[in-house]
């Protein structure tokens, strides 16, 4: 498997396949041809059917100046859902033309070439090897981690919190209404203010984890700085998790970053052997990876075991399973900002019955991730980040 540093990822909303990657892109060819007076990208699949929505043509044209975007929703017969074709010409002639993909996350992957991200890091490839590996030398998830990455990856992890507490802190201070012609109005900073007067500290908890949810993901939908977690879209989720737990519940900061070090590395099993594009498998790749990403983060803090860390994850994302991506008008506004909050409080649900019920668990967290993977690849592609189906449809009809 590669680094955890390729799950989380610093860059501008609103999504991490429709914007992070493709800027990245742009910036990739127009460095390799920088002698071509003219460049044009052709946008396949989902990239074609929600670019405008998700403003990937601005993305491009801030990665390479000038870039002539086209959409091309008619072509079908795609190697990825999220395709790109970038040529380059001189004098009114092609001299180069590269087919790119966004295959999830923020990162491109070029046709016929290797990336550097694809140094293996992790010997090994799922889960199931990674506890295997634990129990016999006699280490922690977290030793793991380090033993492996390197000291250098806690610097990388204060990089990303602090990123992602930017984004929180920001959130929650603004109003108004996000872009796009939905007319959504943003609730961060209501919900955060709105303290009832008797409010249990149930209620509170879930309202502040709500609230910083919600200010991440509009940020995001503003097309400001997030970190992907392991997407755009559903970045809201460990950022809301991890702020509660250290603003709000006074756990450290070195502990949050180990947090985000495990959670990180489910994310990446997740990445290795399903899929965290919801242009590939649904938003039960995007939502569902972070919701269990989230519960193994805070089921780490909690100090549990790696029985009870991995059965949190797993029924985090067993019960996000078949969730289609249909956002409304291509934006990644609704269902995607509200359904952040809801999955960072189903993360602290899956972590307390992993406290408690996990030796009575079945399901193994590699059996779900391949159960998600399949489950994406039979997926109705309307449902699959195109804006075709399910609540898009509803909407656009009514």
């Amino acid at each position: 498997m590669k680094s955890i540093t390729s799950v989380y990822k610093i860059g501008q909303g609103p999504s991490s396949s429709h914007t992070v990657s493709p800027y990245h892109a742009a910036q990739v060819f127009g460095a390799r041809y920088p002698d071509a007076d003219r460049y044009q990208v052709t946008l396949y699949g989902s990239l074609a059917f929600t670019g405008e929505g998700h403003g990937t043509s601005k993305a491009i044209s801030a990665g390479l100046p000038g870039a002539e975007a086209v959409f091309d929703r008619d072509t079908t017969d795609l190697p990825h859902p999220n395709t790109m074709l970038f040529k380059a010409f001189k004098n009114g002639n092609e001299i180069a033309s590269v087919r790119m993909f966004s295959i999830g996350g923020g990162s491109i992957r070029i046709e016929n070439e290797a990336s550097a991200e694809d140094k293996e890091v992790y010997p090994q490839k799922n889960f199931s090897e990674i506890l295997t590996l634990c129990n016999q030398e006699n280490i922690s998830l977290l030793q793991l981690i380090y033993i492996l990455e390197g000291p250098e990856l806690r610097e990388y992890l204060r990089t990303v919190w602090r990123a992602m507490q930017d984004a929180v802190e920001r959130g929650i201070r603004e109003d108004g209404v996000l872009p796009g012609g939905l007319g959504v109005i943003r609730k961060a900073k209501s919900l955060y203010d709105k303290r009832c007067y008797n409010e249990s500290s149930d209620v509170t908890m879930n309202r502040l984890i709500a609230s910083y949810a919600y200010a991440v993901s509009e940020e995001n939908a503003m097309g400001n700085v997030v970190v992907t977690a392991p997407t755009c879209g559903s970045c809201g989720v460990i950022p809301s998790l991890m702020y509660y737990m250290q603003h709000d519940r006074g756990f450290p900061e070195n502990e949050i970053l180990d947090a985000l070090a495990v959670a990180g590395l489910f994310g990446n099993v997740i990445r290795t052997n399903a899929s965290i594009s919801g242009a590939e498998c649904g938003c039960q790749a995007e939502i569902g990876s972070a919701c269990s990403m989230g519960a193994a983060a805070v089921a780490t803090l909690f100090g549990l075991s790696v029985d009870q860390i991995e059965y949190a994850a797993e029924i985090a994302m067993e019960h996000n399973l078949g969730l289609t991506c249909d956002p409304i008008g291509g934006l990644v506004q609704i269902p995607c900002i509200e359904r952040n909050a809801v999955a960072a409080m189903r993360a602290l649900s899956s972590v307390n019955l992993s406290r408690f019920l996990y030796e009575t668990r079945k399901v193994s967290f590699d059996e779900v991730v391949t159960t998600m993977y399949r489950t994406g690849l039979d997926m109705n592609e309307k449902y699959r980040e195109t804006s075709h189906g399910g609540l898009a449809q509803i909407y656009r009809e009514r």
